[in-house]
């Protein structure tokens, strides 16, 4: 989700990853894995039910495993991504969310899919999350160092599109997914964005019957979001904008945030689809704020520590109020790197929706 500041991340990360487990086999998914990158995002158009705020619980699964108790009630979505590489899905917060992300894999230039990194952990994931309600899609794609060849190739084939979407829905099965995160950062306008619209066709017509999810994380504003077509918007049933990282220092300000769901509004993405971005972590360095409550326990009052700006939990707190009077609810970049106890943004979430 922070783009630039993802591999930095990654090297921290690692201590806390699994060794992987072996990938079940399926059409279309070939064996090279990746953490890649980057962003968010989480359901199909107009399948998510937001429309009188129902359809946000899981589509079945155990009831088995996992902290908390059910997911949230109907109202503005809190969609959390969750990472192959971080964290403990038993630790989650299940009844502070209504949609998880997991966190990535990636398209080929031919329309296949690299394989799931800790498939275990996806699997425990989408057992405890849909026992408490809440679906779990899988993204694809991601900020992968600025390279999206792969997406601008397969996307230009209608034979690769055709072979990808096969891909989606083989992996969608084999793991009881609600639904897939298209993460393409970024599409370029003119042709790259008449195919971004083609590929988010093909998607949703063999997902719409399906009853699946289908979203897209998209940058926060500017000339990059033009490669988005608005003819799209009907299609999704939620556009995740990643309203961070534009500036280094405080890269998340709550005057970004409205510029940004003013920038998707202004083009004509319907409120309910608007899901506003939220950063559990601070920049530069990048680092996540569950340490820098570790290394100041004053950090949940303010918005920095050091030179490390972020969102603490008065600002998390007005975020989430303006998206739930001018958007749909808030996604989060990402999961793992919030606290557990008192100091959780998560809960300060929870807190300002007041459900």
């Amino acid at each position: 989700m922070n783009r630039r500041w993802l591999r930095v991340w990654l090297l921290v990360a690692s201590s806390y990853a699994g060794a992987c487990a072996s990938e079940p086999q399926m059409a279309g998914v070939t064996g090279t894995g990746g953490a890649t990158g980057g962003t968010s995002g989480g359901g199909t158009g107009g399948m998510s039910g937001l429309d009188g705020g129902a359809g946000r619980g899981g589509s079945g699964g155990s009831t088995d495993g996992g902290g908390g108790g059910q997911g949230l009630p109907p109202g503005p979505v809190v969609i959390g991504y969750f990472p192959s590489w971080a964290g403990d899905p038993g630790a989650l917060q299940y009844e502070n969310l209504s949609h998880v992300n997991y966190a990535f894999v990636l398209p080929t230039a031919g329309g296949g899919l690299t394989a799931v990194e800790q498939p275990q952990r996806l699997t425990s994931l989408v057992t405890m999350a849909h026992g408490r309600g809440v679906k779990v899609s899988i993204a694809i794609g991601g900020w992968n160092d600025g390279n999206d060849s792969a997406f601008e190739q397969m996307a230009a084939n209608p034979t690769a599109t055709a072979a990808f979407v096969d891909a989606v829905v083989g992996l969608m099965s084999t793991y009881s997914l609600d639904g897939v995160d298209i993460d393409w950062e970024y599409p370029d306008v003119g042709t790259s964005a008449t195919n971004y619209a083609g590929l988010i066709r093909a998607l949703s017509a063999r997902l719409r019957p399906m009853g699946k999810l289908l979203s897209a994380a998209v940058i926060g504003r500017g000339q990059e979001g033009q490669g988005v077509p608005t003819e799209t918007f009907e299609l999704f049933d939620f556009v995740n904008i990643m309203a961070y990282d534009e500036d280094p220092g405080p890269h998340s300000p709550y005057a970004l945030a409205e510029s940004c769901l003013t920038y998707w509004l202004g083009r004509g993405l319907p409120a309910k689809k608007a899901i506003l971005g939220l950063p559990f972590y601070g920049r530069e360095p990048y680092t996540a704020y569950k340490e820098l409550v570790r290394l100041d326990a004053t950090a949940p009052t303010k918005d920095s520590v050091g030179t490390v700006f972020y969102n603490g939990i008065d600002t998390i707190k007005s975020k989430t109020t303006l998206a739930k009077t001018r958007g749909g609810g808030v996604m989060i970049w990402e999961l793992s790197m919030d606290t557990t106890d008192g100091n959780s943004l998560l809960r300060a979430i929870r807190a300002a929706l007041g459900n």
